[in-house]
């Protein structure tokens, strides 16, 4: 069979077994053993399996990733997220949509503590969504501002998909991070000043609360001491080139930990909620890495990549048209599959195209986060979108959808900022001294 056709095929029949509901890393690693079976020989395609999960198993690299897990789910159980929301509730909760802004500072805190985005939208819906509907919030922006925020667990770094894109694309995980600190404040921002714009144009949306006195706000800035250890362990830490990125999540967990019994909230029950969490979380993302890892090496030898780039070469097209295209694209994956799987799968085509046509693989890897990242609050799915539909119960999925648009609308514009200029996600990186 010609290589292209049995490419297509690949691709055809990996999608077909998502369909019927297969795990996506088993679909990828039957398509890509079949595959590679057939164009070499069916010993060396069995073999792939093995010498794929060796590798990343064994990688130091993705070590840190049930490390993240661990300290997220610790973070959680403990309270810390908890903290982190009344802390900026006692400084912007008096204003009109304080409520919304503490929750977008609270996704933003927690999001760089367990670098999940579910996790993140989870978490925040059920400590700051029964506050907000209590204070007379309007369920749409309520929900929007917790579904939206709970994306940023993915931009703020140390982030679980980043060392994920940073593994696939030989990139030093800790430029990834410091590329995305700029984006992560613009997206912070973007998300408060579209808060403050629906309150101006509707009061009614976002009542003011009443004000936290000095008292008030020095006890949350007090009660928050734990979660801000953590963070200036872990971020100060792996920035200050103190620790590598593996000693500080070890070392994020250990503080977790720390707080977990001090706060007397560790059990057997609750730490075997832990442990199920992260050993759950870290199979699933191994098993769709291998999954991808065996896809994208019978792609890779079938040379569909390269006529790929070719073809799209071919058109005459500008680069910035084929990164909007890609951006499109993205956002509609995102909306469909899960984050990691839409990378991943896309992976074997998309990144060599962005190698060819001369754009940096970091400043790629942030756009496709990005995007993805807004795909996860886009129709017809959106998956955080599902999961405040969960915890909220009786608020209609279109009320959901409703209290997004405006964030959606917000995000596409950072993106677009930052599509056109790069400097944005590059500049503090080489200024910085990694590249």
């Amino acid at each position: 069979m010609d290589p292209m056709t049995l490419a297509l095929a690949g691709i055809a029949g990996m999608f077909i077994l998502i369909a019927l509901q297969i795990p996506i890393g088993i679909s990828m690693a039957i398509a890509g053993v079949v595959g590679f079976g057939i164009l070499t020989n069916w010993s060396a395609a069995f073999s792939l399996i093995g010498s794929k999960a060796v590798a990343t198993i064994s990688s130091e690299e993705l070590a840190v990733i049930p490390l993240f897990l661990v300290m997220g789910s610790l973070a959680n159980i403990s309270g810390l997220a908890a903290d982190i929301y009344k802390l900026a509730f006692a400084f912007v909760g008096h204003r009109r949509g304080g409520l919304a802004l503490a929750t977008i500072g609270g996704c933003a805190g927690f999001g760089a503590v367990c670098g999940s985005s579910l996790a993140t939208a989870a978490t925040m819906g059920r400590v700051a969504l029964p506050e907000m509907l209590r204070r007379a919030y309007e369920p749409s922006l309520a929900t929007g501002s917790i579904a939206a925020g709970g994306t940023l667990g993915m931009l703020i770094p140390p982030s679980v998909i980043m060392v994920i894109y940073a593994f696939l694309a030989e990139q030093f995980v800790i430029t990834m991070f410091i590329a995305a600190l700029i984006p992560g404040l613009l997206a912070v921002l973007g998300h408060a000043l579209t808060i403050m714009i629906v309150v101006r144009r509707n009061p009614a949306a976002g009542p003011a609360g009443a004000a936290s006195d000095r008292a008030a706000r020095l006890t949350a800035l007090r009660e928050s001491t734990g979660v801000i250890l953590m963070l200036l362990i872990v971020i100060g830490g792996i920035y200050g080139g103190v620790f590598t990125v593996n000693e500080a999540a070890a070392l994020g967990v250990a503080v977790a930990l720390f707080f977990t019994v001090w706060r007397r909230r560790l059990s057997w029950n609750s730490l075997l909620q832990v442990m199920r969490e992260t050993a759950t979380n870290t199979a699933m993302i191994y098993l769709i890495i291998i999954g991808a890892s065996v896809f994208a090496t019978f792609v890779s030898i079938t040379k569909m990549p390269a006529v790929v780039v070719e073809m799209i070469g071919s058109l005459g097209l500008p680069p910035l048209a084929i990164i909007l295209a890609l951006f499109v694209l993205f956002l509609i994956l995102g909306s469909i599959f899960d984050t990691i799987a839409a990378m991943v799968i896309t992976f074997p085509f998309v990144y060599p195209l962005i190698i060819d046509i001369g754009y940096s693989p970091i400043w790629w890897g942030i756009i496709l986060l990005m995007a993805i990242e807004v795909g996860m609050i886009t129709p017809p799915i959106g998956m955080n979108v599902f999961v405040i539909h969960g915890v909220a119960g009786n608020i209609p999925l279109q009320t959901i959808f409703k209290g997004i648009l405006p964030f959606f609308y917000a995000d596409v514009l950072r993106i677009l900022l930052i599509i056109l200029f790069p400097a944005l996600a590059l500049w503090l990186p080489m200024a910085l001294g990694y590249k």
